[in-house]
């Protein structure tokens, strides 16, 4: 483990949080807080792993380093858990991945896309770095647009009889590794979607407790994170409609945070943005753990600098506001081909090196490890103030 992820453990134990070397699965809930089959606190600081959801049918990077070199980076630079896209038509058509996307891998030439995401789980899941699947598109494609038909959590061509039945497809296929913890039931909702609302076709609400109750339907063990409409950064209706699952201690509210198309000054400018998402989260009257699925900024190039400055202001406020469970978007250090993207380009986000060998910004690490509780009590803090 590297000088960083030892600190940040250490940090955890003091704490009374379970670590990613402590904590015991299942996960369930309570108040707002995640916790460990011991009733112990846990942080999920998680990184999104993105592929599966993708033209190539499979993880990114398995065309640069070894399946193992890449888990063992992740377990190194401290996170405990991996976000994992996937799309429907990954799981319904199951094709072999090209062998182009698996150089460094030679050892799944051949192998079905659900094949390979099985020793990816299994190479993640034996360090205990705990899993989230994530359902991230209908079409794989690179997400998200108001044109791509996948703005709802469903279409055209994948029905929401097809969503249910592949989250319960996919929720059967890891019942047996305690290590796969949740199922985050849709990404960035958008394309109309509404949290209530007279129009069922839209209604995301009724839809995500159709789709959690279908997963613990499943597996009752699992997490089940929720994001919200307007690409997950839009909550004012949750205080006043939450979430009604069949097992009440599952759900956790997962907004996303990034600085797109703002140009903040100052902490005090980026503070009213984040206050303004989350406010309605932080005092809701029926508190809810806060998972942020995706958060982060350009690492590379010339736009690094403003992008370290807004994470350590998204940073400073999540402790502030005691928001300490998080994932980085993303792992991946180049881009998988799909609209808009490029085989093989830098992805401008990623934490690794274009080889993906080593971490390409050991400055973003240390920012995210800024990120946790400081004192025993305070796991408690944000229950209470959001009474």
């Amino acid at each position: 483990m590297s000088k960083l992820a030892c600190t940040l453990a250490a940090l955890l134990v003091l704490a009374g949080f379970a670590t990613a070397q402590t904590a015991t699965p299942p996960l369930h809930t309570s108040g707002t807080r995640i916790l460990d089959s011991h009733n112990r606190p846990v942080q999920l600081r998680s990184v999104n792993w993105y592929g599966f959801d993708q033209k190539e049918f499979v993880a990114g990077g398995l065309d640069h380093s070894s399946l193992d070199t890449i888990a063992g980076l992740i377990g190194q630079m401290g996170f405990n858990s991996v976000r994992l896209p996937w799309a429907n038509e990954t799981v319904e058509h199951n094709p072999i991945v090209a062998d182009s996307a698996l150089t460094a891998n030679p050892q799944f030439h051949g192998k079905h896309s659900l094949d390979i995401m099985d020793a990816v789980i299994a190479a993640l899941t034996r360090r205990h770095i705990m899993v989230i699947l994530d359902n991230h598109m209908s079409d794989a494609d690179w997400c998200c647009s108001e044109q791509d038909e996948n703005g709802l959590w469903y279409n055209a061509r994948y029905p929401e009889s097809a969503w249910l039945a592949d989250w319960k497809f996919m929720v059967r296929r890891y019942a047996g590794n305690p290590w796969v913890i949740g199922a985050d039931l849709r990404n960035e909702l958008r394309s109309g979607a509404a949290w209530g609302g007279s129009d069922p076709k839209l209604d995301w609400h009724a839809a995500a407790e159709r789709g959690g109750n279908a997963v613990l339907s499943a597996n009752p063990k699992l997490l089940i994170f929720i994001e919200g409409p307007r690409y997950s950064t839009s909550f004012s209706a949750f205080p006043g409609l939450p979430v009604h699952l069949s097992r009440p201690d599952r759900a956790v509210i997962s907004p996303h945070a990034y600085s797109i198309g703002h140009s903040y000054k100052s902490y005090d400018e980026a503070a009213t943005a984040l206050d303004r998402e989350f406010t309605p989260l932080l005092t809701a009257p029926n508190p809810t753990p806060i998972w942020v699925g995706e958060f982060g900024q350009c690492t590379m190039g010339r736009c690094e600098a403003y992008g370290n400055q807004w994470v350590s202001w998204f940073a400073q406020w999540a402790n502030e506001h005691h928001v300490w469970n998080t994932s980085w978007w993303a792992l991946n250090a180049t881009e998988s081909s799909g609209r808009s993207r490029t085989l093989g380009e830098p992805e401008t986000y990623g934490l690794l090196t274009l080889d993906w060998k080593h971490v390409r910004s050991p400055q973003i690490i240390t920012v995210i490890d800024s990120i946790h509780p400081d004192d025993a009590t305070s796991a408690d803090a944000r229950e209470r103030t959001s009474r």
